[in-house]
């Protein structure tokens, strides 16, 4: 499969970037370090007339310390996550969800911006475009039809991001820049429960930074993560777990699961449960209830949905027990 022809566009500060998004709106795609736009491209899922390179936007790298919490410039790659002392020390469950994405040369490659954005995937859309067209393609692109769940008009496509889950765990924040300024949102509104609109950005927008507060440095974090192999492969689930922990008692907590859904997830009522309480194997069992009560799996080529919500129930009560202890 090869490229379709684009016009590369190479802009060198934000103001830049915003510009030229906002000239080319609707015929632009924004890439960062093309992991996943790329092959994306060369299925014919994507066709723009032009292409938007971010690699030249030097402001936009990095891991600064700011007003006690972190600011990562969304193309900080995915590596240099994985090697910080300061997030490997202070929020291990980001340190642990982004070590886990796909192999080291995608890491050195995709960044924090392109793994929060990705794509949604789904059996009957990530394929040729020949294959999709012999199947009549689907509600996703180009057709009208949802082939997990014929006659239904909701796109179940899943959103199978690492990080995400991690940075939901920590609070975080992300900044957005387009023609009208820039705007600042909690990751938790970011995403949308559905495979075809997936994110609140507008089409001239992007992402630029990601913040992490300082009230939960240094909370213990887990991240779990299922795959077909143990490397490249995008998660089936994916479960993030961090706790703030006291004399053995759990003073805060937050709990978020992957790969399960159109978009990832806090599971409701984890805090409640765990605030207050001592990290036993009975609660971590109910923790790991509610998770798997959270996802919501329909179809894969590799796995059952059967067995991946059952894996998000296991890992769960992992994740849970690893950071009590």
């Amino acid at each position: 499969m090869s490229l379709p022809s684009f016009q590369l566009l190479r802009p060198k500060t934000l103001d830049e970037a915003i510009a030229l998004m906002a000239r080319h709106e609707g015929e632009v795609k924004v890439v960062a370090g093309g992991t996943d736009l790329l092959p994306s491209m060369k299925q014919k899922l994507f066709t723009p007339p032009y292409v938007l390179d971010l690699r030249g936007v030097r402001e936009l790298r990095g891991i600064h310390t700011v007003n006690g919490g972190v600011e990562i410039g969304a193309l900080t790659t995915l590596s240099a996550i994985e090697h910080s002392p300061l997030i490997t020390k202070d929020y291990p469950v980001l340190y642990q969800a982004a070590k886990t994405v796909a192999s080291p040369v995608l890491r050195n490659m995709g960044t924090i911006g392109g793994n929060l954005c990705l794509d949604t995937r789904c059996l009957w859309y990530n394929q040729s475009l020949l294959w999709r067209q012999s199947c009549g393609f689907c509600l996703k692109k180009d057709g009208d039809l949802c082939h997990v769940a014929p006659g239904g008009k909701f796109c179940w496509a899943t959103f199978s991001g690492d990080t995400p889950p991690a940075l939901l765990c920590l609070g975080a924040e992300i900044e957005i820049a387009g023609p009208n300024g820039v705007r600042h949102t909690p990751l938790s509104e970011f995403y949308v429960n559905d495979g075809v609109v997936r994110l609140h950005l507008a089409p001239n927008e992007i992402v630029t930074r990601v913040y992490l507060p300082e009230s939960l440095a240094g909370w213990r974090g887990s991240y779990q993560k299922l795959r077909v192999r143990g490397s490249i492969d995008y998660p089936l689930a994916g479960v993030a777990v961090a706790l703030k922990m006291r004399s053995g008692r759990v003073e805060d907590a937050r709990v978020a699961i992957t790969a399960v859904n159109p978009a990832p997830f806090l599971v409701k009522d984890a805090e409640a449960h765990l605030v207050g309480a001592h990290p036993t194997e009975e609660l971590a069992e109910r923790i790991a209830d509610l998770a798997a009560s959270t996802a919501k799996p329909l179809t894969t080529a590799a796995l059952t949905p059967e067995y991946r919500r059952e894996m998000v129930r296991v890992f769960a009560k992992r994740a849970v027990l690893a950071c009590a202890n």
